[in-house]
């Protein structure tokens, strides 16, 4: 056997024991069968094969980092939330980028929604706000979710991306025309994480010390500057490096370019939103500035790259049930879906325990009565009770709401959502049309018909052609001239 380099450490088994040869298995003489004594050789081999947990459905493929969120204006009247309390207040956060449909292995620079996820380690408890760097969304209720990712994912048969699937569930979901206009703009491949916008995207509430209410949503404007690619450049920075997003994020934080964004909120007062135009709690719609411009709150900088991507990144779990005194859920339907099916999907991953792992741990100690589980490592003493109440000073509930409560009524039963003046599928779509430059519309236009002239029915065609004519005269017209086009030739 050579003699090992020398070294301070000493290589162990998964028990502490020193390691004597990592280079040979044990066998029954030289040459001679290996020996199922050699219990470190068995240990290696039924770890690895272990090393895999499955993949998370959606937003499988991602970056991330630690950085802080600073408060650099007074919004005390809006949220009694801490960490959100005194101008200059820092709190210590972790941040997942991620593209949506792909699988782990996929390419960063393709055209997909972003994933944006924070995680701020409070000193009230860690409060998840898990959004996207687009504002709106494709659909509006978290029923028809589990059949948009199907449409989106690898086909059954074929194993691969089809065209038919995508444009056939966007023909049948008329609401996702606006988000839709959004993927296929000039924003929907970003150059890099860094380059840009994060969204809460859904609405949420907030409540002040006074028990006022207010409905928001956060908007990370990045202070990089936006900057995108187009179809053509994803495909080659894809080809050249699939882990472009990753790389840049990385190498930006080692070299001391820390990312940054400010946090604007729009704020509506909760009496408000029953007569607004638009139903304020549909993920398909924006609220426009002129209504309810932005708000400045603070700062987020991020400046840590996590020492392992596997125990920091893929096992972070992000849940938009986590939240802290003073911010709390709205009726938003699709809400009200993730905050049950987020935490489902983290304990079917990483198991009942995740929130004991570190990077998903609070700061503050979590004092409750969850015991036992595959993994548990919150050692308890003798007098740690399970159960409450109990006579042994264990924790018990403050009676305090962490936010007001959300007025309910009517009938049980499946229901559309209320009507609003503005409530159609097509309006806001034909306003971000309307907004754009003569060059982007081009651009949009050739991205929608690449992806719809390779649809084979021409029922799903004319399905999708209807929701752009809705959306706008001009804009429909284009489409269906630039798939005529493709499809003839």
């Amino acid at each position: 056997m050579s003699k090992p380099p020398q070294s301070a450490r000493t290589l162990t088994t998964e028990s502490g024991a020193p390691v004597a040869d990592n280079q040979n298995s044990a066998t029954a003489g030289v040459g001679g069968p290996l020996l199922i004594q050699d219990q470190y050789l068995l240990e290696k081999l039924a770890r690895f094969n272990r090393e895999r947990i499955p993949e998370r459905v959606v937003h499988a493929r991602g970056s991330g980092a630690y950085g802080y969120f600073e408060v650099t204006d007074d919004v005390t009247h809006l949220t009694r939330a801490a960490f959100l309390g005194a101008v200059g207040r820092r709190t210590e956060l972790f941040a997942r980028f991620s593209t949506v449909a792909d699988s782990l292995g996929g390419a960063d620079a393709v055209r997909d929604p972003r994933g944006f996820a924070l995680k701020f380690y409070t000193e009230e408890g860690n409060y998840d706000l898990v959004g996207n760097n687009t504002p709106v969304f494709f659909i509006k209720d978290p029923l028809k979710f589990p059949d948009f990712i199907h449409s989106q994912k690898r086909d059954p048969f074929t194993g691969r991306q089809e065209p038919d699937n995508v444009w056939d569930f966007w023909g049948h979901s008329p609401e996702a025309t606006h988000q839709v206009t959004w993927l296929m703009g000039d924003r929907g491949i970003p150059a890099s994480y860094r380059h840009m916008n994060g969204y809460g995207s859904h609405t949420y509430q907030w409540t002040n010390a006074d028990g006022e209410v207010f409905f928001v949503k956060y908007h990370f404007k990045t202070n990089q500057g936006v900057r995108c690619l187009s179809s053509e450049q994803g495909a080659e920075t894809a080809g050249a490096d699939a882990s472009s997003h990753q790389t840049d994020l990385l190498q930006s934080i080692e070299r001391g370019m820390h990312p940054s964004w400010t946090l604007h909120v729009q704020v509506m007062p909760a009496a408000e939103a029953a007569d607004y135009r638009f139903n304020p709690f549909d993920l398909t719609k924006v609220w426009p500035h002129a209504d309810y411009p932005l708000q400045r709150v603070g700062r987020l900088v991020l400046d840590r790259n996590p020492e392992n991507v596997f125990a920091e990144v893929e096992q972070a779990a992000f849940s938009p049930n986590n939240f802290v005194p003073g911010i709390g859920p709205s009726p938003d339907k699709m809400l009200q879906g993730r905050l049950f099916a987020y935490a489902d999907a983290h304990r079917y991953r990483l198991g009942v325990n995740h929130t004991q792992l570190p990077v998903n741990a609070p700061r503050n100690p979590a004092e409750n009565h969850g015991r036992d589980g595959l993994m548990a490592v919150n050692v308890q003493g003798r007098q740690a009770k399970n159960y409450e109440p109990n006579s042994y000073g264990g924790p018990v509930e403050t009676g305090q709401p962490l936010s007001a409560p959300l007025a309910v009524g009517g009938h049980t039963g499946t229901h559309e959502a209320p009507a609003h003046t503005k409530d159609d599928d097509f309006f806001q779509a034909g306003e971000l049309y309307r907004l754009m430059a003569e060059d982007e519309k081009r651009r949009l236009v050739a991205n929608i018909a690449g992806g719809l002239s390779q649809v084979s029915r021409d029922d799903v065609v004319e399905r999708n052609l209807a929701h752009f004519h809705a959306a706008d005269p001009d804009y429909g017209r284009r489409v269906e001239e630039a798939v005529r086009e493709l499809r003839e030739g």
